[in-house]
């Protein structure tokens, strides 16, 4: 699909459709408002049009009209909050989407004002990126190809930017949920590491660690998680260099357990197939990598992937078993199951070599986070005020939503181990405030903060799949670092 701004007359773009939008009362929308009555009858088709918002009509043109077809929507109220104004581009990115004709042209004009702090352009192209996206990789009969192809942005402002940064956006929460739906026979430590290597093209350097260098560098932590599979685990290096470089980088870390089985504490055969999400906070990393670089933002950002399986074998970690981190903290493995703080323990230890501004780390990491929060927010913990502030304007600006969660000592207790310097869960209390309580233990002196989506990264039951969350908030976030 192209997208394209358009500031010249409506008519010139020689769309197959028109789509203009009506407000609450009944009023044309638009700068153009002659020449759009000159393609169709606006008394006749308001009748017909519903009243409520969001509501549309496709009529047939004037015979000697520009355009084949009108496409006419209702807007929400001109007070309407941001979140309806998100909803408002998907409903309508969804009909785009859905429409029979080859192009069409959307009329912004005299939209923008009424949008709030809402950029509608980029909001349109960044929703129309996904409602196009399907998964059918593995399907031997494919749906056929949408029919829409061309979509002009029709403004008197020059929109070109909004619409590019919405698609590159779009492009990496679509990469997440590719990788994020793919099976894990497909998606493996290694297939993750290829596509960094592939991403080179994108400007950015990538390098491998392979067992060998990390038994060197003494992660066993992380080391003790793919102990049991025959799949090697792979530490990934993704460095983008878009500032000077005497700037610090911003750091993001991601989980990439391609799959769970639960090692020797295994998970119960129910829906363990959505397992393999265990690596959409790696996913997000990539497709969070991808669009800033394809934005080319002047940052630098370095971002570290632990990836590995979990497997049960006769050389898998078992429960009590003791293994030392790259910190050199040793931990009490009492469940092989909460293996995730265990590869992005040594996965931190490694970033900060680098000296980073400021670390993400992003993590499918407990059930006990789905729990407290659902599937509506993603569990956010730091040990920086300022850092989780920014994070929390980034989720409210685009609505991707994440709620702070406390990182108190006190919780902190609950990962005393008589046999090492700590456990590496906590009891049943409090599972998803432990698990960040563990990983705090590695980010001393650092600017850090913890993302736990093992709510929001997937959907489970008819509508199963990646969600690509939380691909947006991240890349808001590192564009407000500009």
């Amino acid at each position: 699909m192209q997208l394209s701004a358009w500031t010249s007359d409506l008519a010139a773009a020689g769309a197959d459709c028109l789509t203009i939008f009506i407000d609450h009362d009944s009023n044309l929308v638009s700068e153009h408002i002659e020449a759009i009555k000159s393609q169709f009858s606006p008394d006749k088709a308001l009748g017909i049009l519903g009243g409520a918002a969001n509501s549309s009509l496709e009529i047939p043109a004037k015979d000697d009209a520009h355009a084949k077809s009108i496409l006419l929507w209702r807007l929400p109220s001109s007070n309407t909050e941001s979140h309806k104004w998100r909803e408002f581009s998907s409903k309508l990115a969804a009909r785009l989407a859905s429409l029979k004709a080859e192009s069409t042209t959307v009329d912004l004009s005299g939209l923008m004002n009424k949008t709030g702090e809402i950029d509608i352009a980029e909001e349109l192209a960044l929703a129309l990126g996904q409602a196009v996206y399907r998964y059918e990789e593995f399907k031997s009969k494919k749906k056929p190809a949408r029919q829409i192809n061309k979509i002009f942005f029709a403004s008197t402002e020059d929109s070109s930017k909004s619409i590019e940064r919405g698609e590159f956006i779009a492009q990496g929460i679509n990469l997440c949920r590719d990788l994020g739906n793919k099976p894990g026979n497909a998606c493996t430590p290694t297939y993750l590491a290829d596509l960094a290597l592939e991403m080179q093209n994108l400007g950015i350097k990538s390098s491998i660690l392979e067992e060998k260098e990390m038994r060197e560098l003494g992660m066993g932590s992380l080391l003790s998680v793919s102990a049991g599979s025959e799949e090697p685990a792979k530490l990934i290096l993704m460095e983008y260099h878009g500032a000077s470089d005497s700037t610090k980088p911003h750091a993001l870390v991601g989980k990439g357990i391609t799959f769970d089985t639960g090692g020797i504490s295994l998970k119960p055969g129910a829906a363990m197939d959505e397992m393999k999400f265990d690596m959409c906070g790696a996913a997000s990393v990539f497709g969070t990598v991808h669009a800033v670089a394809k934005m080319k933002l002047p940052i630098n950002l370095i971002a570290v992937i632990a990836a590995a399986e979990n497997m049960p074998s006769g050389k898998a970690t078992k429960p009590g078993d003791v293994v030392t981190s790259m910190s050199g903290q040793t931990i009490e493995v009492l469940n092989t199951d909460a293996e995730g703080r265990l590869v992005l323990c040594d996965a931190l230890s490694y970033v900060a070599r680098y000296e980073p501004e400021t670390i993400i780390d992003i993590a499918t990491l407990t059930g006990a986070c789905v729990i407290a929060l659902g599937s509506h927010a993603s569990g956010l913990y730091a040990n920086d005020e300022q850092l989780a502030s920014d994070i929390l304007d980034s989720s409210s600006k685009t609505g991707d939503k994440a709620w702070r969660m406390p990182l108190w000592p006190e919780y902190d207790k609950q990962l005393d181990s008589n046999f090492a310097d700590m456990a590496n869960i906590g009891g049943r209390e409090a599972g998803s405030v432990t698990a960040a309580c563990f990983l705090a233990r590695f980010t001393k002196g650092q600017k850090w903060a913890h993302l736990d989506i093992a709510g929001t990264a997937w959907k489970s039951g008819k509508a199963k799949g990646a969600t690509g969350r939380p691909v947006r908030l991240l890349t808001d976030y590192l564009i407000s670092r500009v």
